[in-house]
């Protein structure tokens, strides 16, 4: 099973880093972004943090999440991006995260370069949501994200075209777009069957 050891000796051995991952009608232009893959290492297995944004957001509105944002101006790198903008939307304190490593380059379709870096959470940690941006904050186990059993393709028509992505139901959740496609990246890095 895996456990905190077992992760952080993965990023250790890791190679350099792959490509990137392309939504399907990526615009050519991107904005960078970096988001935090928060794995909190609770006594029962390892698990993952994220977020369900709050519903008037201009993008990605209602839905769940990785915490992070937009890299900014003062911002020496997309790590400190994710660590900044993990604190300001959920309060999570940057001492707090062990970061092991990054994950290939998300490309979305609404015109994000994002950059998600796995970071190690030990509790005890207090989560203090913005409630401008995060309607909620929740767990689920990582073992249950990283299975393809548990993941399916789903469709969308934008624009009228026709477009594909991965989605993970938990519970009540809909773990869908780039959330799913950055756990299924995660996935592939774990050496997970696809």
């Amino acid at each position: 099973m895996l456990n905190a050891t077992c992760l952080r000796q993965r990023f250790a051995d890791a190679p350099g880093h792959a490509a990137a991952v392309r939504d399907e009608g990526a615009p050519a232009r991107l904005r960078p972004a970096a988001v935090l893959v928060p794995v909190v290492d609770r006594p029962d297995g390892l698990t993952v943090l994220l977020t369900q944004r709050t519903d008037h957001l201009h993008h990605h509105p209602g839905q769940i999440s990785f915490p992070g944002g937009r890299v900014e101006a003062r911002d020496i790198s997309p790590s400190m991006t994710a660590l900044r903008e993990t604190h300001e939307e959920i309060g999570l304190a940057p001492a707090r995260v062990e970061l092991l490593g990054q994950l290939p380059d998300y490309h979305t379709g609404t015109g994000f370069r994002v950059t998600p870096f796995v970071g190690l959470v030990r509790p005890p940690f207090e989560i203090v949501p913005d409630s401008f941006e995060v309607a909620e904050v929740f767990e689920a186990p990582l073992h249950f994200l990283i299975d393809p059993a548990n993941r399916r393709r789903e469709r969308v028509m934008i624009d009228g075209r026709e477009r594909t992505y991965y989605a993970l139901p938990w519970r009540h959740y809909h773990i869908w777009g780039a959330t799913a496609g950055m756990l299924v990246s995660l996935a592939h890095f774990l050496g997970e069957e696809t």
